[in-house]
């Protein structure tokens, strides 16, 4: 996507000081909801060539530079080899037919456009949390980003960043010049989709790109960073005559498509934990075989990988931290082949990436 510079007030830049490292700066802080309502139409007064968008966020992520970063989900992690890229658009692909066909078997209204589309199949996923997408939730509304920002938030502030897209001109909105797609959720979802309804919502993405791309910078939503805030998480900070919305408003109850599309995360789920699984205990003994091979050469015996890893820690052909790594990854190990139930995917992640680090690192 093409980047943007911001133009801001006065208050703003002496803030941030240079408009382009808005993300590497410290959120400006506003104490109430009406005093950031002002800063914000300021804002959109100033950037007249973008239509404004907000997240409301508990923390303020950043990348390894220490600037804001937003990723879709699909893209996220410092570490994203294609092999794991490649898995999470299978999934999408996967948890999208099962999508169709249900909308197809139960008629649901729009079900053919939905059949049609695949921006529409993907926005369902996203706005549902089925699944990794290619796309990134945004509102309209500043209330409906200050509610999330502050719902379920344990902390003592919270964060709501403005951002700066193209304006729409149809319900999905193709921009080429910025490389940017902008859907509007109350237009392509079927009326008893009620959440996209409640919250406002958008979503946006880069168009045309899955797989393949030249810099995963270019799909990193601070690209289109105007300005971010800390807000205080309480009451005071609502002031008279403005409220949190309700988290019972913002995830209505008795939404027939959240009921749909909880069917299929059952089945994403299951089809990220099996792919992964299989990849970690493919690796695993890949490390496993190198281990006992390098450790035989210094004896005769037989050697478990634990007494592998103590012998070539002892004899310096792995350094501490590298043989504190195979003992946890070893013990992971153990816990994902007896216990599965007790392991998410996320740790199976975490624990393929060390583990493809450390198979790098110990050579035969």
């Amino acid at each position: 996507m093409r980047r943007i510079q911001p133009e801001l007030t006065d208050e703003l830049l002496k803030h941030f000081g240079d408009p382009s490292k808005v993300g590497a700066s410290d959120p400006f802080p506003v104490e109430t909801f009406r005093e950031l309502v002002e800063h914000t139409a300021k804002l959109a007064f100033k950037n007249k060539d973008h239509l404004i968008f907000y997240r409301g966020q508990s923390r303020d992520y950043k990348n390894k530079a220490g600037s804001s970063s937003f990723y879709p989900s699909i893209y996220r992690g410092d570490y994203l080899p294609i092999r794991e890229l490649t898995n999470r658009f299978d999934i999408l692909e996967g948890a999208s037919k099962a999508l169709v066909d249900l909308f197809d078997s139960k008629k649901i209204e729009g079900y053919k456009e939905l059949k049609r589309r695949k921006a529409v199949q993907w926005s369902v996923l996203q706005h549902y949390e089925v699944c990794h997408t290619p796309y990134l939730d945004f509102t309209h509304s500043l209330r409906v980003a200050c509610s999330f920002a502050t719902m379920d938030n344990a902390e003592d502030f919270a964060y709501v960043f403005v951002f700066g897209l193209p304006y729409l001109t149809n319900r999905i909105t193709i921009n080429s010049e910025h490389d940017l797609i902008n859907i509007r959720l109350l237009s392509i979802c079927p009326p008893t989709a009620l959440r996209p309804y409640f919250q406002e919502g958008y979503l946006a993405g880069t168009d045309d790109i899955t797989t393949s791309y030249d810099t995963k910078t270019e799909l990193d939503f601070n690209n289109r960073l105007l300005a971010k805030f800390k807000i205080p998480n309480n009451k005071s900070f609502w002031g008279k005559g403005f409220d949190q919305i309700p988290i019972k408003s913002l995830y209505p109850d008795k939404d027939p498509i959240f009921e749909l599309c909880q069917q299929i995360k059952y089945i994403a789920d299951k089809e990220l934990r099996t792919g992964d699984l299989g990849e970690f205990l493919k690796s695993w003994a890949e490390l496993e075989e190198k281990l006992i091979t390098l450790a035989r050469k210094q004896t005769d015996r037989f050697l478990s990988v634990r007494e592998a890893n103590r012998m070539l820690l002892e004899n310096g052909y792995l350094d501490k931290e590298q043989s504190l790594q195979i003992d946890r990854l070893r013990t992971f190990r153990n816990t994902l082949v007896h216990t599965p139930k007790k392991v998410t995917t996320g740790q199976i992640l975490d624990f393929l990436y060390t583990l493809d680090e450390i198979l790098k690192t110990v050579k035969k």
